[in-house]
């Protein structure tokens, strides 16, 4: 009976190891009458667990003038209180793969969210996957080694590919032409040599994670990304937790929504797709004419600062087209910012303003009041790279699990 009851304890100090860790995480610096209410936990236990986890390295704590100095807020603390405990950033790393189709890029922070090393690679668009896990690997390996850690810091590893990810197989669908994941679990692949939790996702989605997170979208708790590329996709942020895309994780294709329900067929099987007018192709097919039939994003952007008509008029209708879309959408989930990134973001107004415009005039009066802003970040893989290690972060409970992964050596008698 008595190994029953000491499993039975640890098992319970386990648990409130995790939701005190995973509190610090969510909320910040907290002080222990803090962590103890929002917990349900007694004092003597948040104490008892914190010099634990102070003394494993898990936690700190922060006091007199580091309070200051570390950006809390003491104004509304009662002063009887001792210092601050905080999550160690030391305490291990997080890290971001994203994939395009001719760039990888790692990205590496504390637990803090500050940047550790952040690097990327070109890759050639034919290269298959089984090469790309490699150079992912390889450049992960690189940071690590320069930032003077290992694969043992690791907490966790979010890794982004273009294209759905079916949320019941893993397996990556369908998107691009060429695309070098489609078929393959790519979970399950990284996972063959990294010994942590893997975590996989659109490369869009990412972009709107880290957008939220330290770009466009700080300071908002309902936001819809909107990423103008090769192809158009979104990532929704409802109350700050990422949307995975609903039943099967094929949701948030937004390109594929019609902006003219009489226009061309698409490949997809609808017409007049938003993808057919507000896609960094579509714009660049109907300039050719004017800007030539090579012409790529530095001619489009060039021709667009100097006010170039036929290229101002084309970046105009693909800003109403969008907005056309974006009112169904905001009539629909009425988000409080929008933010646009992608290679047809860096026209500016050019094309947000007729976004706007069309959004005040096409969307119900309740809902037609959202911000729309550019994307603050840079652009593609890097954005993508640091999107993922931030949903490293904000996957608060296999953080937990990865932090907490050392046996309990509590004993029966001690305070749980």
């Amino acid at each position: 009976m008595a190994t029953k009851d000491t499993g039975s304890l640890r098992a319970l100090r386990r648990t409130n190891s995790e939701r005190m860790l995973s509190a610090l995480m969510e909320h910040g610096a907290l002080h222990r009458a803090e962590l103890a209410r929002i917990c349900g936990l007694s004092r003597t236990t948040v104490s008892t667990i914190v010099a634990d986890l102070i003394t494993g390295g898990v936690v700190i704590e922060v006091v007199g003038d580091q309070v200051a100095s570390a950006g809390i807020d003491a104004s509304e603390v009662d002063g009887r209180a001792r210092g601050f405990l905080q999550a160690n950033p030391r305490a291990g790393t997080a890290g971001g793969l994203d994939f395009t189709l001719e760039r990888v890029w790692c990205h590496l922070t504390d637990l803090s969210g500050a940047t550790v090393a952040s690097q990327g690679a070109t890759a050639a668009r034919d290269t298959p996957w089984q090469e790309r896990l490699t150079a992912g690997l390889a450049l992960l390996d690189e940071l690590l080694t320069q930032a003077g850690l290992d694969r043992d810091s690791l907490v966790g590893v979010a890794i982004g590919v273009p294209g759905p990810i079916d949320l019941q197989t893993g397996v990556v669908g369908p998107s691009l032409p060429g695309q070098a994941w489609a078929g393959v679990n790519v979970a399950a692949e990284f996972a063959r040599h990294l010994d942590v939790p893997v975590l996989v996702e659109n490369n869009t989605r990412l972009e709107a994670v880290a957008e939220f997170t330290w770009g466009a979208g700080r300071a908002a708790r309902d936001v819809l990304y909107l990423g103008l590329s090769t192809g158009i996709g979104s990532g929704l942020l409802v109350d700050g937790n990422l949307h995975l895309g609903g039943a099967r994780g094929g949701g948030g294709e937004i390109g594929h929504l019609s902006a003219d329900s009489g226009g061309a067929p698409c490949p997809c099987g609808n017409r007049g797709c938003l993808v057919q007018f507000a896609s960094l192709n579509a714009v660049l097919a109907a300039l050719a004419p004017v800007l030539g039939e090579d012409a790529g994003l530095d001619e489009l952007l060039a021709a667009a600062a100097d006010g170039q008509p036929e290229t101002v008029e084309v970046l105009r209708t693909a800003g109403e087209m969008t907005g056309r879309v974006l009112a169904n959408i905001c009539n629909l989930l009425n988000p409080e910012r929008i933010i646009v990134g992608g290679e047809l973001a860096r026209a500016g107004e050019l094309v947000l303003e007729p976004i706007r415009a069309t959004l005040r005039r096409t969307a119900m009066a309740l809902t037609r009041d959202v911000e729309v802003v550019a994307a603050e970040l840079d652009l593609g893989a890097r954005a993508g790279a640091s999107g993922a290690a931030a949903l490293v972060l904000r996957q608060t409970d296999q953080l937990v699990s990865a932090l907490l992964a050392t046996p309990d050596q509590q004993t029966a008698g001690e305070a749980v």
